[in-house]
C-alpha cells in the first residue's frame, strides 16, 4: 500500500527568502481542493501559519481570499509585503534562524517530544526541531 505525499512542502522551503510562507499557500491551495488530510485542517491558520501571519501582518481570511484568487508563490508574497508588512532583510534573518531552531531547547521542545512519541519517532535522535519533525513525519526525513 502507498500512501500519497503530504501535498506540502518542507516549512525549510524558503519563498522569496522566508521560512514556511510557502508550505502556509501549499496547505490553502491542498485545502481548497479538498486535499488537505482532514486531522491538518482545525489548525490552518494556527501554530507556524499563524507565527508567519502575524510576521507579516495578514490574517488567515486575508490570504486564504488571496490565495484563491491564483498567482504564484513570489505574487502571493509580493502581495503579503503590499497588504501587511515587508520585514526587512535582518527582520527576516531573525525569523528564518528562530523558526528553524523551534523545538531545539525552547518552550516547544515538550511539544516536539510528545509529537515524536505519538509517531513512534522516539528512536530518531536527528529530529532536533520542528522542521525536523515535519519533514521525518511526512516522509522527508
Amino acid at each position: 500500500m502507498t500512501t500519497k505525499p503530504f501535498p506540502a512542502r518542507s516549512p525549510a522551503e524558503k519563498v522569496g527568502g522566508i521560512f514556511h510562507f510557502g508550505r502556509m499557500i501549499d496547505k490553502i491551495r491542498a485545502h481548497a481542493r479538498g486535499e488537505l488530510p482532514e486531522d491538518h485542517v482545525p489548525p490552518l491558520g494556527k501554530g507556524f501559519d499563524g507565527r508567519c501571519l502575524r510576521f507579516l501582518g495578514l490574517t488567515y481570511e486575508d490570504i486564504v481570499a488571496r490565495a484563491k484568487e491564483g498567482g504564484s508563490d513570489d505574487e502571493l508574497l509580493a502581495w503579503a509585503f503590499q497588504n501587511g508588512r515587508k520585514p526587512s532583510e535582518e527582520e527576516i534573518e531573525i525569523w528564518n534562524e528562530f523558526m528553524r531552531k523551534c523545538g531545539w531547547n525552547d518552550e516547544i521542545t515538550e511539544t516536539l517530544e510528545r509529537r515524536k512519541t505519538e509517531s513512534g519517532l522516539t528512536d530518531r535522535d536527528d529530529i532536533q526541531t520542528m522542521f525536523n519533525y515535519i519533514d521525518a513525519d511526512e516522509g522527508r526525513l
